[in-house]
């Protein structure tokens, strides 16, 4: 699947101004990931149990919403 297609949200943790955001959109059998100062740049993508994973790291540490 190209990721061009898909439909991206920004992190809720972003900041307004077109700073630092990052983007997140679902695919079927993963969750890529992408700087949206680069819209045509390079995607990361991960499984999404390893998406799981990282999300409950972060909130176990506070560091993302609930």
């Amino acid at each position: 699947m190209e990721v061009n297609r898909v439909v991206w949200r920004k992190s809720s943790y972003s900041s307004g101004n077109g700073g630092a955001c990052v983007e997140v959109a679902s695919l079927p059998k993963a969750v890529a990931i992408r700087d949206s100062k680069y819209l045509d740049g390079p995607a990361l993508s991960v499984g999404i149990e390893a998406w799981s994973a990282f999300l409950a790291n972060l909130k176990s540490r506070n560091l993302a919403r609930p």
